[in-house]
């Protein structure tokens, strides 16, 4: 027995239309999935290169071409009638007062996300001037809520050891505060980097922030 084709599907997730699947004509011949992360450049004094600090990962980013065909199979229709349930994703939904979340679905594949850009070209037309061939560009950005970020495990958290570079406008006290939560960890900073006179470091060093003991975190929580 032949196996059935799996259509690609995007489907909303919220809002008026949620859980009406979108099919699309022809499944896409290929899709790109981007991977990447922020890093803010410090350039000490005396240093050739500068020092990179990782400031947050980002959203992941899908993009594939959709190809819409009303001449060949369908005889002959406005294609944009076959678009437009794509490109409303765009638009703002009154109950949402935003676009909704959306899941893009094709086997075992299947990503959260918003859409970001549709880039809508037209290249077949009737007689009449009516389209009926388009190639839709579609950026998908992945969608991740606040909860299931902080359930990840490998989020920048204090149990680890972390490096920071000092600079001009900051100090060892505002370091632990943001670090810690409480600027009196300024003493931990100073004792794993041997600091003597926390107020005379020079800006531009790196510091190591080692993760707190559990002595340290019991003090803490008894606001001792």
């Amino acid at each position: 027995m032949a196996q059935e084709l799996a259509k690609a599907t995007v489907t909303p997730l919220d809002g008026r239309a949620s859980g009406t699947a979108i099919k699309v004509l022809f499944n896409p011949t290929e899709y790109t999935v981007e991977y990447s992360a922020s890093y803010q450049e410090t350039a000490p004094p005396g240093l050739s290169n500068p020092i990179l600090q990782f400031v947050n990962g980002n959203a992941r980013v899908l993009t594939m071409d959709l190809l819409f065909d009303t001449y060949t199979d369908g005889g002959g229709g406005n294609v944009l009638d076959a678009t437009g349930p794509l490109t409303d994703l765009l638009s703002i939904d009154g109950t949402l007062h935003a676009p909704p979340r959306v899941e893009f679905r094709w086997g075992v594949v299947r990503f959260v996300a918003v859409v970001e850009r549709i880039s809508q070209h037209l290249t077949m037309f009737r007689s009449d001037g009516t389209p009926v061939r388009a190639k839709l560009s579609v950026t998908f950005k992945q969608y991740t809520s606040i909860a299931e970020q902080l359930r990840d495990p490998r989020r920048n958290s204090s149990d680890k050891t972390k490096r920071r570079v000092l600079e001009a406008h900051d100090s060892i006290w505002l370091m632990a505060a943001r670090e810690y939560g409480e600027s009196r960890f300024w003493r931990v900073i100073a004792r794993a980097n041997d600091v003597d006179d926390p107020r005379r470091i020079e800006p531009g060093r790196v510091l190591v922030l080692p993760p707190l003991s559990p002595e340290e975190v019991s003090d803490a929580a008894d606001g001792t």
